[in-house]
């Protein structure tokens, strides 16, 4: 039995450590930012909604409290782009995690800081904005159901 408990402990230990290895610095980031990053770090809301449905993402709403108690979108999480260093626990680094804000700055800001942190990022290209508009009538309904 005590070599079952080192064993599992040793096994949480190089897990650790192989989840901070998958940090990047800025410095890195940006010397192997790409053509095909770029288009990589973006999502529509059209492409998000299909894989909100099949919960191959984390939709994370970065906006500040008080902007997310005024009006949300009914699903993802709340993680305010101010708290998000302390809140990384939260995430899930086996799903796409999406960063959404109304029009996309703080969002790009999540992701780029989530992207060194070794998360599969991207930030909704359209905006909570964008997202508000496409989930509209028949679209809602479905994606509801």
């Amino acid at each position: 039995m005590k070599r079952i408990l080192i064993a599992l402990c040793l096994v949480l230990i190089c897990f650790s450590f192989a989840a901070f290895a998958a940090d990047i610095d800025l410095d890195q980031y940006l010397s192997k930012f790409s053509y095909q990053e770029r288009k990589d770090m973006k999502i529509t809301s059209k492409e998000l909604l299909p894989l909100l449905k099949e919960q191959k993402v984390q939709f994370v709403d970065i906006r500040f409290k008080e902007e997310f108690e005024a009006w949300r979108m009914g699903f993802g999480t709340s993680i305010p782009i101010n708290e998000l260093p302390r809140r990384l626990n939260e995430l899930d680094k086996n799903k796409i995690i999406v960063t959404a804000c109304p029009h996309k700055d703080r969002a790009t800001i999540a992701m780029v800081y989530l992207k060194t942190k070794g998360f599969n990022a991207k930030y909704l290209e359209d905006g909570l904005v964008g997202l508000a508009e496409a989930l509209r009538g028949d679209t809602a309904r479905e994606f509801v159901k």
